[in-house]
């Protein structure tokens, strides 16, 4: 029995070891591109409306040895790969994921329930539910995924831009930028906001329209999920946390662009009229379940609120009367971190009080918990925040509001240095944590180690996007795009750099002159 258990052991070990090599070794760029190479076939057929060789195609995808592959791979690379479902699995060895990726099949499959856990959300005392998948599910969903984000790039609206490939929020600024920088600019905005969008689109709509396959999204959407050791069912709504979900959330708000265009850009003849669209002036831009809409009047404003809302009525859906607002240009609006308003008939994009706060609010918080830190650990701890919030902002008109912060910064950490040497002085305090560097006073330093200013961040413009362009048939014009904008901050921190220097030397290099 020992003899048996002996070779049973060592097989498993092998077997182990022969999967590990096999992960190990995959080419990566071999596998994108095969996959990519599908991914276009299938935005070729949608554009070309061949929804049976879309089907086809998806069937190629999903039963691909390297779309498992790609499948399996994502969920372990994402911010939740340690965080486990209702099996406890993480998949965090090669020959785990391996195995994995050689299971992973639609036959008999059945999704095991979500684990529920509830998150704060910012800025109220509510919470709001996430759901937690199995690493097996999330694979699945990846693999579907894969199959389903070439046609939502293909039928997608083209002012669209949360959760797709090459958009970003800055985008969605810079096209609210566009619709209303000029002086016969739309100048009424409705604020549109939808009630609990992930959870209460509804499942059956969901089944007529998703071009995927149907047993298996049954699958995805009947899952359930468990919290305290109770078994729900799901009768509305795609689970926040699933990777699906994104996508089948997009698909479920495209057509409003549509909608709205056949109703104030089209004329009688059914073709699009200059003079009909400047009439009403009725522009969209979304960013997942978020959208503003530009209008003319007040008037307007509140009749396409109307068709909104029969729009999302037949998805189950219906806007939040309390976040659902109709505002003037002029008294100005929120999104997506910035605040748009006309001064004096001038566009204006600033950070808004509510980015600033929470900021604030972040920054004091981890100054507070290090309360007993080295200076050195502390800096490392907040020029992560302070670095990616201003590079958030840079595109804005955030130069104000940089100096501000750092002069609350600087507040907030004299308090901390205070604390910790109540019996000093203060001149030995500032001796301690605050040094020159390039000709610069009070420097919170320590070292090599140098906590950043917002200020010191350039104001860099965002390129406008061409908004027919696909990142499956136009991929050099994105990966071009990506290089200007990239060329564009290099540019800006040498120039910066350069500026430092000419701070250094010129005066020393003048007075060499004289």
């Amino acid at each position: 029995m020992n003899a048996r258990n002996s070779i049973t052991s060592k097989d498993e070990k092998l077997a182990n070891r022969q999967l590990k090599d096999q992960w190990n070794n995959i080419n990566w760029k071999k596998v994108e591109k095969l996959v990519n190479r599908l991914q276009v076939r299938i935005t070729k057929a949608v554009k070309e409306d061949k929804w049976y060789l879309v089907k086809r195609l998806q069937y190629l995808l999903t039963h691909s040895y390297y779309a498992k592959l790609l499948a399996t791979r994502n969920p372990t690379q994402n911010k939740g790969k340690r965080t486990a479902g209702i099996d406890g699995e993480t998949w965090s060895s090669p020959e785990a994921k391996m195995k994995a990726a050689l299971s992973l099949t639609d036959k008999k499959y059945v999704a095991k329930p979500l684990k529920r856990v509830y998150i704060e959300k910012h800025g109220s005392n509510k919470k709001r539910p996430l759901g937690i998948p199995t690493m097996h599910d999330r694979a699945m969903q990846s693999l579907y995924a894969l199959t389903l984000e070439p046609i939502a790039e293909a039928t997608g609206d083209r002012t669209s831009f949360g959760f797709r490939k090459f958009r970003s929020t800055h985008d969605a600024y810079q096209q609210i930028f566009v619709c209303m920088c000029r002086e016969n600019s739309p100048k009424w905005i409705l604020e549109g906001d939808i009630k609990g969008c992930f959870d209460n689109i509804s499942h059956q709509w969901l089944i007529n329209n998703i071009p995927m396959d149907e047993s298996v999204l049954k699958q995805f959407l009947k899952a359930g999920y468990i919290f305290d050791r109770h078994l729900f069912p799901t009768e509305a709504g795609t689970p926040q946390g699933g990777i699906i979900s994104p996508i089948l959330a997009n698909m479920t708000l495209d057509g409003i662009e549509k909608l709205l265009a056949d109703r104030y850009h089209k004329g009688k003849n059914g073709r699009t009229n200059k003079n009909h669209a400047a009439k009403y002036k009725v522009n969209f831009i979304r960013y997942a379940d978020d959208f503003i809409i530009t209008a003319r009047t007040e008037e307007i404003a509140k009749e396409v609120k109307e068709l909104i809302k029969g729009f999302l009525k037949d998805r189950g859906l219906e806007l939040s009367d309390e976040k659902t607002l109709i505002t003037h240009i002029d008294n100005g609006f929120d999104f997506l971190g910035w605040n748009f308003r006309k001064y004096n008939g001038t566009l204006l994009v600033k950070p808004c009080k509510k980015s600033i706060d929470k900021v604030t609010e972040k920054i004091s918080n981890t100054i507070d918990k290090g309360k007993t830190w080295k200076q050195e650990k502390l800096i490392d701890a907040l020029n992560p925040i302070i670095t990616g919030w201003s590079n958030y902002h840079q595109s804005a008109v955030s130069s104000e509001t940089f100096h501000k912060l750092d002069s609350r910064i600087w507040n907030m950490l004299w308090h901390w240095a205070k604390r910790r040497h109540p019996d000093k002085s203060k001149q030995w305090i500032i001796s301690k944590y605050w040094h020159s560097s390039r000709k610069r006073n009070w420097v919170f330093s320590m070292g090599n180690r140098r906590l950043n200013l917002l200020s010191d961040t350039k104001i860099i413009r965002h390129i406008n996007l061409k908004l027919d362009m696909n990142p499956y048939l136009d991929k050099d014009y994105f990966v071009l795009r990506k290089i200007k904008l990239g060329t564009k901050k290099l540019t800006s921190t040498a120039n910066n750099l350069w500026d430092k220097v000419n701070k250094i030397w010129l005066p020393e290099t003048e007075t060499m002159k004289k």
